[in-house]
């Protein structure tokens, strides 16, 4: 049974990524993880009468396609590594924690082609997409919530709580399992701050993050030590250390060559 087939019949079962461990998740089932919460939330995406997760992976695919953000890149991503289906596993790892495949790309021909699929249809109000970008540039979602989305431009203009909380909320946060109370897990993780001058990642603190939300959970059997993904306050499923080391790295590059940005803005 190909990836895709087993994508449909785990969600006819009941969800497509429910209970199925990082290391058995298909690109689609991947996908719709790590997209469902923005999703859900109205943020992102097409609107849906249900939830991306438990969708058949032809739907989820139909989907994906209609991701303003995260498409383009994967669109890009695969056609600069030859990879075929733009939701391989491989290209949406890389895209969603950085590292991997994505991260061997050369940024500026990145951007140059990203550019040329966004750039037409992004109107006035993204004026700041040109080849100046090019140094933050990455094949990951940390460079898209940095340098493309326009929070980090909104900053130090006398607001900055709404930006800061967007910021933190959008971007893929890791963090690691204190303990379990019923359908509730405490979460020791690393907020995102911001002194005025630059962004930085605080110091580990502690959130509490439903295991469960509109009945659905990406990890139903998550327990203390376990290291987990969040998106949207929301969990994303279970990471393995090298993951975390990927997306600890994307996040460092990003905020230092971001900082570098407004530094001289």
């Amino acid at each position: 049974m190909d990836g895709d087939s087993a994508s449909a019949g785990a969600a006819r079962g009941g969800g497509s990524v429910t209970g199925l461990d990082v290391a058995g998740l298909d690109g689609t089932e991947m996908f719709a993880r790590y997209a469902h919460a923005p999703n859900a939330l109205g943020h992102c995406g097409p609107a849906a009468s249900g939830s991306m997760v438990d969708l058949p992976a032809a739907e989820v695919r139909a989907m994906a396609r209609r991701f303003s953000g995260a498409w383009p890149y994967l669109r890009v991503m695969s056609r600069l590594t030859g990879i075929d289906d733009p939701l391989d596993r491989r290209l949406v790892e890389s895209y969603w924690l950085g590292g991997g495949i994505g991260a061997r790309l050369d940024p500026a021909e990145f951007m140059a082609e990203l550019l040329a699929v966004i750039g037409p249809v992004a109107g006035h109000y993204w004026a700041h997409l040109t080849t100046e970008l090019a140094p933050e540039a990455a094949a990951n979602h940390c460079f898209h919530v940095f340098g493309v989305y326009p929070w980090t431009r909104l900053l130090g203009r006398g607001n900055d709580e709404h930006p800061l909380r967007v910021l933190d909320n959008c971007r893929i946060t890791w963090g690691t399992v204190l303990a379990r109370a019923d359908d509730r897990v405490t979460v020791s993780t690393r907020r995102l701050a911001w002194d005025g001058n630059r962004l930085a990642l605080s110091p580990p603190e502690t959130r509490q993050v439903a295991v469960w939300v509109d009945g659905y959970s990406p990890a139903p059997d998550v327990r203390e030590h376990d290291l987990v993904a969040l998106h949207w306050d929301r969990l994303c499923g279970l990471l393995e250390p090298e993951q975390v080391r990927d997306l600890a790295d994307s996040t460092d590059r990003q905020l230092r060559v971001t900082n570098d940005r407004l530094s001289r803005t």
